[in-house]
This record gives C-alpha cells, structure tokens and sequence, in this order.
C-alpha cells in the first residue's frame, strides 16, 4: 500500500511535466527555492509587466507561469491543485465553481470590494466586455454595425462575403467562449438568431480570442464574435486593418478572477502575489498594468459586468449544459 502511495505522488508531478502548455516562462529564474506556480489563461505577452514588477518586489522568489485554456486550466489544476500556488483565468464561472467547492484558500487579510471577491477566496481584478471584432476591408463602403441585429442584417446582404470568414469561441471547448455564449442567451433572443445566421455560413470556430484576431489581421475571416476586447485593444496599436465595436445594445463583460490553491506549498508568496495584482491596477499606467481595471467605462458608459455569485453556476449544472450545447449545435453546425 505504502508503495501504490509513493508511486501516485511520484507520478502527479510527471504528469504535470509532460502537460504541452500554451506558454510557459520562468521569471527571476536565479532565485532560489521552489518558484511560485501561476497557472493561468491569460497569455504571457499580457501578464508579463505584472509578474517583472512582482519579481522586482520580491527578488527571492520566482514564478514559473504557465498558460493553458480556460477549460484546460480548471481540468489539470483540479486533477493536481498541489502543484500549483495560483490560478488566474477569465472563465468566472469555473474559477467560482473551484472556489466553491473548497480549492481555493481564504486570504481574510486582503481588503477587495464585496462585489469583486466571493468569501475572501476568489479575487476579480480586471473588467474586460466581448467585442465584436472585424476586418475593415470586408466593410469598405458599407456601414459598420454596432449592434448584434445590424451584423445579423450586414451578413444576410452580403452572404458570399462573409460565407467562411465568420469565427467565434467553439463553446464545446472553451470555458470563457461557453461564459460568453450563456450569458448573451440569458440576455437576448438576438444572440440565437445570430448564431443561426453564422452557421449557415460556414461557421469558424476557435480556442480563444488571440487565433480569431489572427485570422481577422490576415484576412482569412471578417468577423468575429465575442472576442475578449482587451486583447483585441493590444493589437489595434500595432495595425490598422482590424476596429474594434463594443455592441450598443447589451453589454457582455467578465470579470477575470484570481485566487491560490487550498493546497499551495507557498502560501505567503501566493497571497503577497494577489495582493500585487490587486494593488497595481490602481498605481497607473498601461505600463504597470496592461489590463483593463476593474469597473471600466466604454465611451463614458458604464458597463453592467457579469455577477460575482452562485448563479453563475447555473449553466455548469450537466443537465442545463447538456441542453445549451445541444441547441448552440443545431444552431452553428447545420447540415448542408
């Protein structure tokens, strides 16, 4: 018995080791000691200037960051919550879920607003709203739209323009793309009608938001739905053949939360690391903190965010997901 027991705990890091992540960067790697493990799903490009300042803070420590999917990044720090300090990711529901179910260790230290933490033990730090995002030349000479019906009326006039240029989150896979989808449905009948119209256009479906902005710098595809606008915001500065349209008539936007494992080996550096990012929204610049604060406002409005609260869970119920998924198919994915 005590065999079987040593090998488990033998394999558990083996298998972490042999994880293809989308990322992976050590920072500070002269320190010494065991690193502070951040399993995220925020790309590197973006998290970066956060952890260089956090290093400089601390310059004992390290921090091995490590970047996978949403959904990929509830599944591997759910089935090893040991092997890693931090979890940060955009998909609420799953990291409320997580802290729900007792992974997630109470900081009752950190002073954060109500409405942005949930028991002292999953801390939002960030406002980031879907975006519609399109390729300016497959509108030159037509009007923008600005809503979900005006691009539902742009694509039914122009069917051979957009006929496999259209890309949105393939909620099947993504847990922010299945966070987004949920609440637009909860919101309006406009989001089903639109997913109608998109897949009887051939539909391109996605991992996440940084594939789409790909393929619409590229031109490969026109549109696509639901991006996370901070990301697309990063790339605009850059290159001027995408824009970006925070559609007027409701608002979908996450919160992107953080929180340390209930079984974390370094848990002072963990929560010093929560209180970093927490802190440094407020200290200013784009420098210091390339991610949108909390409670943003989009053209002097603002935006309504998703709850942070049990009913979020709803639609991780397996019934209720089950049945979503099956209409999101019917509509996006239709026999011709």
């Amino acid at each position: 018995m005590r065999f079987i027991v040593a090998l488990i705990l033998w394999a558990l890091p083996q298998s972490i080791a042999a994880q293809t992540w989308e990322d992976q960067r050590l920072f500070n790697g002269g320190a010494s000691g065991q690193p502070l493990r951040i399993i995220s799903s925020t790309d590197t490009s973006l998290f970066a200037p956060i952890i260089e300042r956090y290093v400089a803070q601390f310059p004992d420590t390290a921090v091995e960051y490590l970047v996978a999917g949403t959904a990929d990044t509830d599944r591997i720090f759910r089935a090893n919550p040991e092997a890693f300090d931090v979890v940060i990711s955009s998909a609420m529901d799953l990291q409320f879920k997580a802290a729900n179910d007792g992974l997630a260790r109470q900081l009752p230290d950190i002073s954060h607003p109500s409405w942005a933490q949930w028991r002292q033990s999953l801390f939002a730090f960030t406002s980031e709203p879907a975006a519609i995002v399109i390729n300016r030349a497959a509108f030159a000479g037509h009007p923008i739209p600005r809503t979900r019906q005006e691009l539902i009326e742009a694509m039914r006039a122009r069917p051979d323009v957009f006929r496999g240029r259209v890309g949105t989150y393939d909620v099947r896979k993504s847990g922010l793309g299945y966070l987004f989808a949920t609440q637009d449905a909860r919101s309006s009948e406009t989001y089903w009608r639109l997913m109608e119209v998109m897949g009887a256009l051939d539909l391109r479906l996605y991992c996440c938001s940084g594939e789409m902005i790909n393929d619409l710098s590229d031109g490969t595809i026109a549109v696509a739905y639901n991006v996370l606008g901070s990301y697309a915001n990063a790339r605009i500065e850059s290159e001027d053949v995408i824009e970006v349209i925070f559609p007027s008539d409701f608002p979908t936007t996450m919160m992107r939360t953080a929180m340390v494992s209930a079984k974390t080996r370094r848990p002072e550096a963990a929560t010093a690391f929560i209180q970093h990012i927490i802190s440094l929204q407020y200290s200013g610049g784009r420098n210091a903190f390339p991610l949108p604060p909390l409670a943003p406002q989009i053209n002097d409005v603002e935006w309504a965010t998703i709850a942070l609260e049990p009913a979020l869970m709803t639609f991780l119920d397996r019934l209720k997901r089950r049945r979503f998924l099956a209409e999101w198919q019917d509509a996006v994915i239709q026999i011709r």
